[in-house]
């Protein structure tokens, strides 16, 4: 029987170790265990691919060389062991589950990793790869479905910001210059017919030597008023209006033209009421009466040109439309 020791340090090995024996012995009794095991396993497949056995090839048994390494390790402590010990018969099969690590390391700490790592079959590696795949398909369709969702506030944003407001809309109407300033010229041309039928009036009364110094009167503050229209044009700023320029100028000529033939009309209201000024109800004809007619003309040559001017512009903003003897 072998020494009590060599039994007890047999039995922690994660694989079991033979006494050592003369290398015939062994090598009987080797080729005996081999025979057993072959009769004891069914015939494994050939010619298939599940015949390989699954791993990596650093996860193969060791060859046999290094079984008879162990033994012999195992031998040096049972030495003098019997034919019937149990270091010398029991010999588990390749392929199995092998025993626990060992805490101290060396062969046995090999062996059960290599064994932890045999026992993964190909059914986990591929529920593995499954699982993987599928967090990482969830993880695709949850950023996918977050772009979607910013794509879609991008074309709300870009709707939103194409679509006019009703506060947009509102400056655009007043966004043209030209308005304001064509509102203003409206205002003037207005306030330029008040003294035409003051004039009309007194220059008839001239004519029939009727109320002479009134007649002169309202033909000088008629005079003046045309004098103010011209001021009050240079004051505006009509730079934004078609033909401005053409405008203000045939403006500015018919009121000074118009004011000097006022003028020029009181002037001859003057000479009615000196000597001999009438005859038979009628004033005389002086050269202040041929100095006014001329000035009235050029006047009146002027208000048709502005009239043609500010007539389309009125039409355009909605403004008061004036023939030339309202100007």
């Amino acid at each position: 029987a072998a020494p009590a020791g060599a039994a007890e340090e047999t039995a922690v090995l994660p694989t079991p170790v033979p006494a050592a024996e003369p290398p015939q012995a062994a090598r009987s009794r080797r080729g005996r265990h081999q025979q057993q095991q072959q009769q004891q396993q069914p015939p494994k497949p050939t010619g298939s691919p599940f015949a390989i056995r699954p791993g990596r090839p650093g996860d193969r048994p060791p060859p046999s060389e290094f079984d008879g390494l162990f033994r012999a390790e195992g031998g040096a402590a049972g030495a003098g062991a019997g034919a019937d010990s149990p270091g010398e018969t029991q010999q588990l099969p390749q392929f199995t589950a092998p025993a626990p690590a060992d805490s101290g390391g060396g062969h046995g700490g090999r062996g059960a990793r290599a064994g932890s790592r045999r026992r993964m079959s190909p059914a986990v590696l591929i529920g593995i790869v499954i699982a993987g795949c599928g967090i990482a398909g969830l993880a695709a369709g949850a950023a996918l479905s977050a772009g979607g969702d910013d794509e879609k506030k991008d074309d709300n944003t870009t709707l939103g910001s194409s679509e006019p407001s009703a506060t947009e809309d509102e400056p655009s109407k007043t966004a043209d210059p030209a308005e304001p300033q064509a509102k203003a010229l409206d205002a003037l041309l207005k306030d330029s017919n008040n003294s035409r039928s003051a004039v009309i009036n007194a220059v008839n009364n001239i004519k029939s030597c009727k109320a002479l110094p009134k007649a002169a009167s309202d033909l000088r503050t008629a005079a003046r008023q045309r004098n103010d229209l011209v001021t009050r044009l240079g004051k505006l700023t009509v730079d934004k209006l078609p033909n401005q320029a053409q405008l203000t100028a045939s403006l500015t000529k018919a009121w000074k033209s118009s004011a000097q033939a006022d003028n020029q009309y009181a002037a001859w209201a003057d000479q009615a009421r000196g000597k001999k000024g009438c005859s038979k109800g009628q004033a005389r004809r002086t050269g202040r009466v041929g100095a006014a007619e001329r000035a009235s003309g050029e006047a009146t040559a002027a208000k048709r040109k502005a009239a043609e001017l500010w007539n389309p512009l009125a039409g355009k903003y909605g403004l008061t439309k004036h023939e030339a003897t309202q100007l």
